[in-house]
Protein backbone atom coordinates (compact mmCIF):
# COMPACT_ATOMS: atom_id res chain seq x y z
CA UNK A 1 0.00 0.00 0.00
CA UNK A 2 1.17 3.54 -0.74
CA UNK A 3 0.86 5.82 2.29
CA UNK A 4 1.23 9.60 2.12
CA UNK A 5 2.36 11.65 5.11
CA UNK A 6 1.39 15.32 5.09
CA UNK A 7 3.97 16.67 7.51
CA UNK A 8 6.65 19.20 8.26
CA UNK A 9 9.80 19.22 6.09
CA UNK A 10 11.62 15.89 6.22
CA UNK A 11 14.88 17.80 6.58
CA UNK A 12 13.75 19.07 9.98
CA UNK A 13 12.90 15.67 11.49
CA UNK A 14 14.75 14.69 14.68
CA UNK A 15 14.55 10.99 13.95
CA UNK A 16 15.79 9.90 17.38
CA UNK A 17 12.49 11.07 18.86
CA UNK A 18 10.11 11.89 16.01
CA UNK A 19 6.81 9.99 16.14
CA UNK A 20 6.07 10.50 12.43
CA UNK A 21 9.44 8.89 11.64
CA UNK A 22 8.55 5.95 13.92
CA UNK A 23 5.28 5.51 12.01
CA UNK A 24 7.09 5.61 8.67
CA UNK A 25 9.68 3.08 9.82
CA UNK A 26 7.10 0.59 11.04
CA UNK A 27 4.90 0.94 7.97
CA UNK A 28 7.88 0.47 5.65
CA UNK A 29 8.91 -2.59 7.69
CA UNK A 30 5.48 -4.04 6.90
CA UNK A 31 5.99 -3.55 3.19
CA UNK A 32 4.12 -0.30 2.64
CA UNK A 33 5.54 2.42 0.37
CA UNK A 34 6.09 5.80 1.98
CA UNK A 35 5.53 9.21 0.40
CA UNK A 36 5.64 12.68 1.94
CA UNK A 37 4.57 16.23 1.23
CA UNK A 38 4.04 19.47 3.11
CA UNK A 39 0.65 21.21 3.42
CA UNK A 40 1.72 23.98 1.06
CA UNK A 41 2.22 21.37 -1.64
CA UNK A 42 -1.49 20.52 -1.72
CA UNK A 43 -3.44 22.01 -4.62
CA UNK A 44 -6.90 21.87 -6.17
CA UNK A 45 -7.72 23.22 -9.64
CA UNK A 46 -11.24 23.83 -10.84
CA UNK A 47 -12.77 20.65 -12.16
CA UNK A 48 -9.84 18.56 -10.99
CA UNK A 49 -8.80 16.43 -8.06
CA UNK A 50 -6.95 17.47 -4.92
CA UNK A 51 -3.29 16.72 -5.62
CA UNK A 52 0.08 17.14 -3.97
CA UNK A 53 3.67 17.40 -5.08
CA UNK A 54 4.96 14.32 -3.28
CA UNK A 55 8.26 12.57 -2.80
CA UNK A 56 8.25 8.80 -2.63
CA UNK A 57 10.99 7.86 -0.20
CA UNK A 58 12.81 4.88 1.24
CA UNK A 59 14.09 4.96 4.81
CA UNK A 60 17.75 4.01 4.74
CA UNK A 61 18.48 3.11 8.37
CA UNK A 62 21.32 5.65 8.30
CA UNK A 63 20.99 8.35 10.96
CA UNK A 64 22.93 10.95 8.96
CA UNK A 65 20.88 10.61 5.76
CA UNK A 66 17.79 8.80 6.94
CA UNK A 67 15.84 8.75 3.69
CA UNK A 68 16.46 8.71 -0.04
CA UNK A 69 14.08 10.09 -2.63
CA UNK A 70 12.92 7.51 -5.15
CA UNK A 71 10.66 9.76 -7.21
CA UNK A 72 8.91 13.12 -7.21
CA UNK A 73 5.59 13.74 -8.90
CA UNK A 74 2.21 15.43 -8.59
CA UNK A 75 -0.30 12.80 -7.50
CA UNK A 76 -4.03 12.84 -6.59
CA UNK A 77 -4.51 12.05 -2.92
CA UNK A 78 -7.16 9.47 -3.75
CA UNK A 79 -4.44 7.33 -5.35
CA UNK A 80 -2.89 6.59 -1.94
CA UNK A 81 -4.10 3.80 0.29
CA UNK A 82 -4.02 6.19 3.25
CA UNK A 83 -3.16 9.83 3.89
CA UNK A 84 -1.81 10.67 7.35
CA UNK A 85 -2.10 14.33 8.39
CA UNK A 86 0.88 14.88 10.70
CA UNK A 87 1.53 18.61 10.40
CA UNK A 88 2.55 20.15 13.71
CA UNK A 89 0.65 23.17 15.06
CA UNK A 90 0.13 26.12 14.98
CA UNK A 91 -3.53 25.46 14.33
CA UNK A 92 -3.84 28.59 12.21
CA UNK A 93 -5.83 29.60 9.14
CA UNK A 94 -3.45 27.74 6.80
CA UNK A 95 -3.87 24.55 8.83
CA UNK A 96 -7.66 24.90 8.54
CA UNK A 97 -7.44 25.49 4.79
CA UNK A 98 -5.36 22.31 4.50
CA UNK A 99 -8.09 20.35 6.29
CA UNK A 100 -10.63 21.65 3.76
CA UNK A 101 -8.47 20.39 0.89
CA UNK A 102 -8.06 17.06 2.65
CA UNK A 103 -11.81 16.84 3.20
CA UNK A 104 -12.39 17.39 -0.53
CA UNK A 105 -9.87 14.62 -1.18
CA UNK A 106 -12.00 12.40 1.07
CA UNK A 107 -15.03 13.13 -1.09
CA UNK A 108 -12.95 11.98 -4.06
CA UNK A 109 -12.13 8.70 -2.32
CA UNK A 110 -9.05 9.39 -0.20
CA UNK A 111 -8.77 7.84 3.29
CA UNK A 112 -7.42 10.54 5.62
CA UNK A 113 -6.31 10.03 9.24
CA UNK A 114 -7.08 11.83 11.47
CA UNK A 115 -10.26 12.89 9.66
CA UNK A 116 -9.97 16.53 8.54
CA UNK A 117 -13.37 17.53 9.93
CA UNK A 118 -12.47 15.96 13.29
CA UNK A 119 -9.20 17.92 13.35
CA UNK A 120 -11.13 21.16 12.83
CA UNK A 121 -13.76 20.24 15.43
CA UNK A 122 -11.22 19.43 18.17
CA UNK A 123 -8.89 22.38 18.75
CA UNK A 124 -6.51 20.88 21.25
CA UNK A 125 -7.10 23.12 24.22
CA UNK A 126 -10.79 23.88 23.70
CA UNK A 127 -11.64 20.20 23.20
CA UNK A 128 -11.32 19.46 26.92
CA UNK A 129 -14.30 21.69 27.73
CA UNK A 130 -16.68 19.04 26.40
CA UNK A 131 -15.53 16.63 29.11
CA UNK A 132 -16.16 18.77 32.18
CA UNK A 133 -16.23 15.77 34.52
CA UNK A 134 -12.54 15.15 33.82
CA UNK A 135 -11.09 18.66 33.98
CA UNK A 136 -10.21 21.14 36.72
CA UNK A 137 -11.53 24.71 36.96
CA UNK A 138 -11.04 26.17 33.48
CA UNK A 139 -12.06 29.39 31.72
CA UNK A 140 -11.84 30.42 28.07
CA UNK A 141 -12.35 34.12 27.50
CA UNK A 142 -11.16 37.33 25.88
CA UNK A 143 -12.18 39.36 28.92
CA UNK A 144 -9.44 40.69 31.19
CA UNK A 145 -12.04 41.22 33.92
CA UNK A 146 -13.11 37.58 33.74
CA UNK A 147 -9.50 36.47 34.05
CA UNK A 148 -9.00 38.68 37.09
CA UNK A 149 -12.12 37.25 38.74
CA UNK A 150 -10.90 33.71 38.02
CA UNK A 151 -7.57 34.55 39.61
CA UNK A 152 -9.25 36.09 42.65
CA UNK A 153 -11.20 32.86 43.14
CA UNK A 154 -8.42 30.33 42.53
CA UNK A 155 -5.33 32.37 43.50
CA UNK A 156 -2.80 30.21 41.64
CA UNK A 157 -3.50 29.94 37.90
CA UNK A 158 -2.07 29.00 34.52
CA UNK A 159 -2.71 31.14 31.44
CA UNK A 160 -2.01 30.02 27.86
CA UNK A 161 -2.91 30.88 24.27
CA UNK A 162 -5.29 28.56 22.45
CA UNK A 163 -2.94 28.06 19.52
CA UNK A 164 0.31 27.32 21.34
CA UNK A 165 2.37 24.13 21.25
CA UNK A 166 5.33 22.73 23.14
CA UNK A 167 4.61 24.91 26.18
CA UNK A 168 4.79 28.14 24.19
CA UNK A 169 3.22 31.15 25.89
CA UNK A 170 2.31 29.42 29.17
CA UNK A 171 2.39 31.59 32.30
CA UNK A 172 1.80 30.88 35.98
CA UNK A 173 0.43 33.61 38.25
CA UNK A 174 0.40 32.98 42.00
CA UNK A 175 -1.71 34.55 44.72
CA UNK A 176 0.22 37.84 44.66
CA UNK A 177 -0.99 38.48 41.10
CA UNK A 178 2.48 39.63 40.06
CA UNK A 179 2.50 40.66 36.36
CA UNK A 180 -1.08 39.44 35.80
CA UNK A 181 -2.02 42.59 33.92
CA UNK A 182 1.01 42.40 31.64
CA UNK A 183 0.43 38.70 30.97
CA UNK A 184 -3.21 39.30 30.07
CA UNK A 185 -2.20 42.08 27.67
CA UNK A 186 0.42 39.82 26.08
CA UNK A 187 -1.93 36.88 25.58
CA UNK A 188 -5.28 38.45 24.77
CA UNK A 189 -3.89 41.40 22.80
CA UNK A 190 -6.36 43.93 24.07
CA UNK A 191 -9.30 41.54 23.88
CA UNK A 192 -8.57 40.44 20.31
CA UNK A 193 -7.60 36.84 21.17
CA UNK A 194 -9.03 34.21 23.50
CA UNK A 195 -7.06 32.87 26.45
CA UNK A 196 -7.39 29.62 28.39
CA UNK A 197 -7.06 29.98 32.15
CA UNK A 198 -6.82 26.96 34.45
CA UNK A 199 -6.38 26.47 38.15
CA UNK A 200 -2.77 25.49 38.83
CA UNK A 201 -2.46 21.79 39.60
CA UNK A 202 0.44 21.10 42.00
CA UNK A 203 0.55 17.50 40.74
CA UNK A 204 2.52 18.88 37.79
CA UNK A 205 5.57 18.14 39.96
CA UNK A 206 4.93 14.44 39.23
CA UNK A 207 4.55 15.15 35.53
CA UNK A 208 2.21 16.19 32.77
CA UNK A 209 1.25 12.75 31.49
CA UNK A 210 0.68 12.06 27.81
CA UNK A 211 -1.88 9.24 27.57
CA UNK A 212 -2.14 7.95 23.99
CA UNK A 213 -5.31 6.40 22.60
CA UNK A 214 -5.13 4.54 19.29
CA UNK A 215 -8.27 3.32 17.59
CA UNK A 216 -10.13 4.17 20.79
CA UNK A 217 -7.90 1.96 22.98
CA UNK A 218 -5.31 3.24 25.47
CA UNK A 219 -1.61 2.58 25.12
CA UNK A 220 -0.78 0.87 28.44
CA UNK A 221 2.00 3.35 29.28
CA UNK A 222 1.96 7.13 29.56
CA UNK A 223 4.91 9.47 29.26
CA UNK A 224 5.09 11.74 32.30
CA UNK A 225 6.83 14.95 31.26
CA UNK A 226 8.33 16.31 34.46
CA UNK A 227 9.32 19.98 34.82
CA UNK A 228 12.98 20.57 35.59
CA UNK A 229 14.47 23.15 37.95
CA UNK A 230 12.28 26.23 38.40
CA UNK A 231 10.34 25.58 35.18
CA UNK A 232 6.55 25.19 35.53
CA UNK A 233 6.14 23.52 32.13
CA UNK A 234 6.65 19.81 31.66
CA UNK A 235 6.68 19.91 27.86
CA UNK A 236 9.67 18.12 26.36
CA UNK A 237 10.20 21.12 24.07
CA UNK A 238 10.51 23.27 27.20
CA UNK A 239 13.12 21.01 28.82
CA UNK A 240 10.85 18.58 30.64
CA UNK A 241 12.12 15.08 31.41
CA UNK A 242 10.09 12.25 29.91
CA UNK A 243 9.48 9.25 32.18
CA UNK A 244 7.37 6.35 30.87
CA UNK A 245 5.11 4.67 33.41
CA UNK A 246 2.13 2.31 33.47
CA UNK A 247 -1.26 3.99 33.31
CA UNK A 248 -2.76 4.73 36.69
CA UNK A 249 -6.33 3.72 37.43
CA UNK A 250 -7.47 7.30 36.79
CA UNK A 251 -5.46 7.51 33.55
CA UNK A 252 -7.14 4.38 32.29
CA UNK A 253 -10.59 5.58 33.37
CA UNK A 254 -10.09 8.79 31.39
CA UNK A 255 -8.70 7.01 28.33
CA UNK A 256 -11.45 4.40 28.28
CA UNK A 257 -14.12 7.12 28.57
CA UNK A 258 -12.71 9.50 25.96
CA UNK A 259 -11.03 7.06 23.58
CA UNK A 260 -14.14 5.49 22.01
CA UNK A 261 -15.79 8.92 21.67
CA UNK A 262 -12.77 10.35 19.86
CA UNK A 263 -12.37 7.27 17.65
CA UNK A 264 -16.02 7.38 16.61
CA UNK A 265 -15.45 10.92 15.38
CA UNK A 266 -12.58 9.88 13.13
CA UNK A 267 -9.61 10.44 15.43
CA UNK A 268 -7.50 7.32 15.00
CA UNK A 269 -4.79 8.75 17.25
CA UNK A 270 -5.14 11.21 20.12
CA UNK A 271 -2.92 12.26 23.00
CA UNK A 272 -4.71 13.10 26.24
CA UNK A 273 -2.69 15.25 28.63
CA UNK A 274 -3.36 14.52 32.31
CA UNK A 275 -2.03 16.30 35.39
CA UNK A 276 -2.97 14.52 38.59
CA UNK A 277 -6.57 13.44 38.03
CA UNK A 278 -7.43 16.15 35.48
CA UNK A 279 -7.35 16.33 31.69
CA UNK A 280 -5.68 19.54 30.53
CA UNK A 281 -5.52 19.10 26.73
CA UNK A 282 -6.53 16.64 24.00
CA UNK A 283 -3.92 16.56 21.25
CA UNK A 284 -5.15 15.45 17.83
CA UNK A 285 -2.95 17.17 15.24
CA UNK A 286 0.35 15.30 15.65
CA UNK A 287 0.51 13.49 19.00
CA UNK A 288 3.99 12.35 19.96
CA UNK A 289 5.89 10.21 22.51
CA UNK A 290 5.92 6.90 20.57
CA UNK A 291 9.69 6.54 20.68
CA UNK A 292 10.17 7.59 24.30
CA UNK A 293 7.62 5.02 25.50
CA UNK A 294 9.13 2.27 23.35
CA UNK A 295 12.70 2.98 24.46
CA UNK A 296 11.82 2.92 28.17
CA UNK A 297 9.25 0.11 28.29
CA UNK A 298 9.67 -1.99 25.14
CA UNK A 299 6.02 -1.47 24.22
CA UNK A 300 5.91 -0.85 20.47
CA UNK A 301 3.48 2.05 20.08
CA UNK A 302 4.22 2.39 16.36
CA UNK A 303 3.21 -1.23 15.82
CA UNK A 304 -0.05 -0.66 17.69
CA UNK A 305 -0.69 2.38 15.49
CA UNK A 306 0.08 0.46 12.29
CA UNK A 307 -2.26 -2.34 13.40
CA UNK A 308 -5.06 0.19 13.95
CA UNK A 309 -4.41 1.92 10.63
CA UNK A 310 -4.43 -1.34 8.68
CA UNK A 311 -7.64 -2.40 10.45
CA UNK A 312 -9.30 0.89 9.52
CA UNK A 313 -8.60 0.48 5.80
Amino acid sequence: MNILFVADPLEHFKIYKDTTFAMMRELQRRGHRIAACEPQQLSWMRGGLVQADVRTITLTGDTSQWYKVDSEQRTPLKDFGAVLMRKDPPFDAEYIYATHLLEQAEREGARVFNKPAALRDHPEKLAVMEFAQFIGPTLVTRSAADIRRFHAEHQDIILKPLDGMGGMGIFRVRADGLNLGSIIETLNKGGAESVMVQKFLPEIAQGDKRVLVIGGAPVPYSLARIPQGSEVRGNLAAGGKGVAQPLSGRDREIAEALGPVLAARGLLLAGIDVIGDCVTEINVTSPTCFQEIFEQTGFDVAAMFADALEAAL
